[in-house]
């Protein structure tokens, strides 16, 4: 054994982020298929023994001590056994120092293949229990080199896997050194070793960058109910807020819009929609189309499906390009959204500024009890465009509104604005 023996054996493990133990049976594992290669048999147990400090390896050959010695490979007679144990005994187990001066070419070529075996096999260990735990999670990665499509990364611990182009953002384009985000979906074991897959594309990703640049997310004060995803074009993202103070889409946007520009400049320049999550299917429905501003909803919730009637103008955005629009807000609000015009409903263009007339009155809004109509009376507002743009520290300036109430109030004026 080579001085430099151990000091190679730790850089192995560096580099592998192989534990030394496995690297050290790896060795013994190879000395032994050399030995029976030029001296001994499969059938031989074969005991390896490495000592760190003097940098030397003894190989034995291990026997049972018998009456009789039926196979000479693995057994020795009591007589036999005590040429090197004086005091054996039956049952006894003798190990006998058989360690070879040199090996040939061949059972180092033995040895060799075993190391290099047994070391892949080590590799897909480490893979498997580093990334197991990881699955769900955002992991970070370098670009190696790209081929054939295929996009070769580093993760965080130097181990390469493959991002296959359907996992690949469309029109992205990566290069050697580039550092990107990864999806971990899942981490699944082949014959081949364990297969991480990785994505650009899953809807997740947006939902861990978020969480990466929104503290209210990652503290659970503002949640994620949905998230609909065009790769690389637009992406859909209904948020809620736990907490009454807190406005869920100020929190996603951010001050002059830089939460959520880093993350759009993360999915290179993906357009991402922030819109408020409602309980209420129907409101859901006409918050998911914005931009376009919906004039009545037929609900038929059996079968999870909505006809939008809107006004001529709207059409062209309540289906957005390629039908983008309408085709992401169905996958968001889980119903297929038929979006028709007002004509073809009877009376439509009449319901519509119903509705419109409907809303004008405070008393109108949904939620609004007689009492928050008297209180805010009080004040002297009675309509409701007298209350767009106000906060809740404003609405709680008024005598007698609770922080509640001004919450109330705030959501019923999103709703009809």
């Amino acid at each position: 054994m080579q001085s430099q023996f151990i000091a190679a054996i730790n850089q192995l493990c560096d580099e592998k982020g192989i534990p030394k133990d496995k690297i050290m049976e790896t060795i013994k594992a190879a000395l032994r298929a050399a030995y029976r290669k030029d001296y001994g048999n499969r059938d031989q147990n074969i005991d390896v023994e490495l000592n760190d400090k003097t940098e030397s390896a003894t190989v034995y050959l291990v026997k049972n001590v018998v009456k009789k010695a039926e196979n000479k490979d693995l057994e020795m007679t009591l007589a036999e056994a005590r040429k090197y144990k004086k005091d054996a005994k039956v049952g006894d187990e003798v190990r006998i120092d058989v360690t070879p001066l040199e090996y040939g070419r061949i059972a180092a070529q033995s040895a060799k293949q075993v190391i290099i075996q047994r070391i892949q096999e080590a590799e897909r260990e480490v893979m498997y229990d580093t990334f197991k735990d990881r699955e769900n999670e955002l992991i970070n990665a370098l670009v190696h080199r790209v081929e054939n499509q295929n996009v070769y990364v580093n993760l965080d611990n130097k181990i390469t896997t493959i991002l296959p182009p359907d996992q690949q953002i469309p029109r992205e384009r990566y290069y050697g050194g580039q550092r990107i985000k990864l999806y971990l979906d899942k981490v699944i074991k082949t014959t081949k070793g364990p297969q991480l897959l990785i994505s650009r594309t899953h809807p997740s990703l947006v939902k861990k960058l978020m969480e990466l640049e929104i503290p209210e997310i990652k503290s659970g004060l503002v949640e994620i109910k949905a998230i609909a995803r065009e790769p690389g074009v637009r992406s859909k993202v209904a948020v809620s807020s736990n907490d009454p103070k807190i406005d869920p889409i100020g929190s996603c946007v951010g001050q002059k819009g830089v939460r959520v520009a880093n993350v759009m400049d993360e999915l290179n320049g993906e357009r991402i929609d922030i819109i408020l999550w409602n309980e209420n299917p129907e409101e859901y429905i006409k918050t998911s189309l914005s931009p376009a501003k919906v004039a009545m909803i037929q609900l038929d919730k059996g079968a999870k499906r909505a006809k939008v009637y809107v006004n001529p103008d709207q059409r062209p955005l309540a289906i957005g390009k390629n039908g983008q629009n309408v085709r992401l807000a169905s996958k968001l609000t889980g119903y297929e959204l038929d979006i028709m015009d007002v004509g073809e409903l009877g009376g439509a263009a009449a319901g519509a500024e119903l509705e419109k007339k409907k809303v004008e009155n405070i008393a109108d809004l949904e939620g609004i009890t007689p009492e928050i109509v008297e209180k805010l009376g009080k004040g002297n507002f009675s309509q409701v465009s007298q209350l767009h743009g106000l906060s809740m520290q404003d609405l709680m300036g008024i005598e007698g509104i609770t922080e509640e109430e001004a919450n109330l109030i705030v959501n019923a004026v999103k709703k009809v604005a």
